[in-house]
């Protein structure tokens, strides 16, 4: 909150900045009420009003919208002003009235002034205030409001998620553009150029550039007059384009002389409107927002969609607050509306003797449950030392075991407690396979009763952050201690919780055991129900010991192979770029961006239809350069040179610094709660994105070995398992057919599409069968099949409408699971994981066309997630009964790699195939192929 004292203090919103921020602040997760209304713009802007109603306390205050027409003024001296601004999503338009009711409902005047921009309108205000000794604060999010700062004009931007708000005065301003008035952030702006708003500014002059120059010659028509002490393509830039240095400077200019009157009475805050606030929000169904502001719940009556909320509800719609919000995002408090470790009872308990231990244990040995949490010395559970553990048998109850740096000591005293984890017993942990890594270094078996929060949220709600601390806001409205109060924030001088007396952790501890165990309640009941419970209890929950086990054995690589790989990827870049030097006539930096955009574009003028980025730059993204392959020769160099130092940066040159300095093997993190669809994600390294259709990606696959001689790697692979999911969802008989007689897929679809004798399809024909099965799956359209094809678009669509004649069950499968998911709000998996998508009832065409392709690819690739799942466990569970030295090492994407014991190479194919091929039970048959070899590539 602003401290100063002031008594007259205005406050004037930016609408359309202010309403865009809060649209995209929920882009990932839009709140979608009963009605199939994204309301996320209206919510998050209410949230920031009455944030700054409450909090800020203005005395006065205006909403200033710009006009439907846009800035006449400007568009007067540049044609080409804000023209390619996108124009404005529906569902942002489908809010503007009912804000606007929202704002008439607070008593907020709202202002527009024709062929003006809100910000001229501020800006004039604001200066007219100033003169009547009022403080005004320019609420926006806007870069441009810098030039209208004073002592008593400031740019206050609202903060998020319990962040403080950030307000900019003079001195801020002048730090953040480097400059000694906010006036010439005028001159910065003009220089530098604005993409969004498509101000030019001068070519080659970007951000940082501009700041330097404005500071050595205080103008932009100081610098015009000064151009000739620059030096080559600036000072070129600079002369030739002077003129529109000065229109950008125009342009970027907030005109303070708009016909706008200042009536002190107008702006004066005045009392609500309960009864409009209430109508309003029982329309958008802002039940938290409603119980905030009035103190009450809204109703939604018969008449106003109990039908929809029902129905909703049956299906597992609503989430734990009963809100219509397939999101993770909350109402969002205030930090003053979040509870603290200060405003709850609680009673935290040290437990630094044996005898303290002794008791806790006898306590422990009656509980039915109880939430444990360990702390660390590091986050790499592999090598981290204990500090202590946190335990909470009941709510705003726990205890903090201390332990001694001194790793036997602290093992003896785990030792103590045993046989409570071995026991009967649930143990609840919030990332529990952490918890287990470090556990298991001391020795400690802990049983199979678990329970997991993190991973209960997770299938609740894939779509949302699963952080414990982001947990406690949402549904306990509770903020917890963070951790960079006790161990300084994240860098080179951050500590440990090995450098903290055990006193000074005990809070913080025992809050996160404390907090864990009532997030348990409040997960359970809904893992509890039909869609949830064999998922979490027969999939998610015995994958954590899978995933431990795999990480803790690692995999081999060859350190000395890669390095004499990374020595020649780099004599191959340097004849590379002495090519692409030698093409472009002149020398230059080829991993500049913007300087190879210059060559290819100004230069070279390989095409004339150059695109340009947000700062002005020309694009040489790879997409882009990608459709300029056949323009010039330079390209497909440029091309092939960022592939390899792409390679050689993200994998040939870290691998070797990845491995465990004690078994000398690569240990990645196979995390379970990121994807949407259910698939496993791994980092550090990340395999899943290991390129292997290349030459040059296939060496790296080479580089993976296995743990000593005695051993060989043997990789296990689904073949075409999203086909044969697809295929056994739709239930299409001809597609079940051909996976039922062993035919290659890709060979049947080809001779039903084009009409073609099995023996006498073509290569080609196969080809275009295989591209049509796979984009099928991802919504694949004639277009992009012709370009994928390189076929006209007629051929492609011939090609696909055949496809569906041929497989008309498969067509059929797909209308109806986007029309089910349409009606019920999410599709599901064979183990009934679901994916919520909200955005099938967005009015705009591509943000709906996007959700329904996901309602048709997210059932089969969740599947197939649900599939490896399943196969991990059995196939974890068939070695250890078997009592083999192999081990499962990796999973990536459909397959698993084992460390196979040379002896046991006969037992592992069968047992592998056996489990894999059997983990489900569809109406088409699993098949896998896998093999052996020196490494993983010759074992793929």
């Amino acid at each position: 909150m602003i401290t100063q004292d002031i008594d007259r203090k205005l406050f004037l919103l930016d609408a359309y900045a202010l309403i865009y921020r809060a649209y995209f602040a929920f882009a990932k997760n839009p709140r979608i009420n009963s009605k199939g209304q994204n309301t996320s713009a209206a919510f998050g802007f209410t949230n920031a009003l009455i944030d700054i109603i409450r909090t800020e306390k203005p005395t006065h205050m205006a909403v200033v919208f710009d006009p439907p027409g846009g800035a006449g003024n400007r568009t007067a001296d540049f044609a080409e002003y804000k023209a390619h601004r996108e124009e404005m999503p529906e569902d942002i338009r489908s809010m503007i009235e009912p804000i606007k009711k929202i704002l008439e409902a607070f008593c907020v005047p709202m202002l527009m002034v024709d062929g003006y921009e809100a910000d001229d309108v501020i800006g004039t205000l604001a200066k007219m205030a100033e003169k009547e000794g009022y403080v005004t604060y320019m609420m926006t999010p806007d870069k441009d409001f810098g030039q209208l700062v004073s002592d008593k004009i400031f740019i206050y931007k609202p903060g998020r998620m319990g962040n403080p708000p950030e307000i900019l005065g003079v001195p801020e301003v002048c730090a953040k553009f480097g400059v000694d008035d906010p006036l010439k952030v005028i001159d910065i702006l003009g220089l530098w150029g604005d993409a969004v708003d498509n101000i030019p500014g001068i070519p080659g002059i970007g951000e940082k550039t501009s700041k330097i120059l404005i500071e050595k010659y205080g103008s932009v028509e100081g610098l015009i007059e000064h151009a000739h002490e620059l030096k080559g393509k600036q000072q070129e830039n600079v002369i030739n384009f002077a003129e529109q240095g000065i229109l950008s400077k125009l342009l970027a200019t907030i005109i303070l002389d708009v016909d706008v009157v200042f009536h002190e009475e107008d702006f004066e805050m005045c009392e609500p409107n309960p009864d409009m606030i209430r109508e309003i929000f029982t329309e958008l169904e802002f039940r938290n927002l409603s119980k905030r502001v009035l103190g009450e719940e809204i109703v939604i009556t018969a008449n106003q969609n109990a039908t929809s909320l029902n129905k909703m509800e049956q299906n597992g719609q609503l989430n734990l607050f009963g809100t219509p919000d397939l999101s993770s995002n909350q109402e969002v408090m205030t930090s003053e509306e979040l509870k603290t470790l200060e405003s709850v009872k609680h009673n935290y308990n040290l437990v630094d003797t044996q005898e303290k231990r002794a008791d806790l244990i006898n306590k422990l040995s009656k509980a039915k449950e109880f939430c444990f949490d360990t702390e660390t010395t590091s986050l790499d559970a592999l090598h981290a030392d204990i500090v202590g553990l946190a335990i909470s048998m009941e709510v705003g109850t726990a205890y903090y075991v201390s332990f001694p740096n001194d790793f036997d000591a602290s093992k003896k005293i785990l030792e103590e407690f045993q046989e409570i984890f071995a026991g009967k017993s649930l143990k609840i942990a919030h990332n529990l396979k952490y918890d287990l890594q470090v556990l298991s270094r001391y020795g400690i078996v802990i049983s199979d009763e678990c329970f997991d929060t993190m991973v209960a949220h997770y299938i609740i709600n894939p779509e949302s952050k699963q952080s414990m601390d982001f947990l406690a806001e949402f549904y306990l409205k509770y903020k917890t201690i963070s951790i960079e109060t006790l161990i300084g924030k994240k860098g080179k001088g951050q500590g440990n919780m090995g450098d903290l007396e055990p006193a000074a952790i005990v809070d913080y501890a025992c809050e996160d055991a404390d907090i864990t165990l009532q997030l348990k309640h409040v997960f359970e009941p809904e893992i509890s129900k039909d869609h949830l419970v064999k998922l979490f209890y027969e999939v998610e929950m015995p994958l954590i010991r899978v995933l431990q086990e795999i990480e803790k054995e690692g995999i081999a690589i060859d350190v000395e192979g890669l390095n004499k790989y990374s020595a020649q990827m780099n004599d191959e870049m340097l004849i590379l770029e002495k090519e692409i030097k030698e093409l472009a006539g002149m020398d230059f930096n080829v991993d500049s961006p913007k300087q190879l955009g210059e060559i290819l574009f100004d230069v070279l003028k390989i095409s004339a239809k150059a695109k340009k980025t947000k700062t002005g730059q020309y694009a040489t993204a790879e997409d882009v350069l990608e459709k300029h392959k056949e323009d010039h020769a330079i390209v497909p160099k440029i091309l092939d040179y960022r592939k390899l130092k792409k390679l050689k940066s993200t994998y040939v040159d870290p691998l070797p610094t990845m491995t465990d300095a004690i078994d000398g093997r690569v240990h990645s993190s196979f995390m379970q709660t990121v994807t949407a669809t259910g698939r496993l994600s791994s980092n550090n390294p990340n395999l899943q994105n290991i390129p292997i259709r290349s030459e040059k990606g296939k060496e790296i696959r080479k580089s993976f070995i296995p743990r000593s001689k005695d051993f060989q790697l043997m990789a296990a692979d689904y073949s075409q398992i999203e086909l044969r999911i697809i295929a056994a969802l739709s239930d299409d008989k001809a597609m079940i057919e051909a996976f039922k007689s062993g035919i290659d897929i890709h060979t049947a679809t080809a001779s039903k599409v084009f009409a073609t004798p099995l023996e006498e399809v073509t290569r080609d024909q196969r080809s275009a069968a295989k591209a049509v099965n796979f984009g099928i799956i991802y919504g694949q359209s004639a277009f992009g099949l012709s370009q994928n094809l390189k076929i006209s678009r007629t051929e492609a669509k011939n090609i696909i409408d055949n496809y569906f004649a041929q497989y008309p069950s498969l067509k059929k499968y797909m209308d109806n699971v986007v029309n089910d998911a349409r009606e019920n709000g999410f599709v599901e998996t064979i183990m009934k994981r679901r994916r919520y998508l909200p955005d099938l009832m967005s009015s705009n065409a591509v943000v709906r066309g996007f959700a329904e392709r996901n309602a048709v690819n997210a059932p089969i690739q969740g599947s197939a997630a649900d599939i490896i799942k399943m196969a991990m466990i059995e196939v974890s569970k068939a070695i250890k009964k078997a009592k083999l030295q192999s081990k499962m090492i990796l999973q990536v994407h459909d397959e698993l790699v084992f460390d196979v014991h040379k002896d046991e190479i006969d037992a592992m194919k069968s047992l592998v195939k056996r489990a894999m091929e059997e983990a489900i039970e569809l109406v088409v048959p699993m098949q896998v192929e896998m093999e052996v070899g020196d490494n993983w590539l010759d074992a793929h």
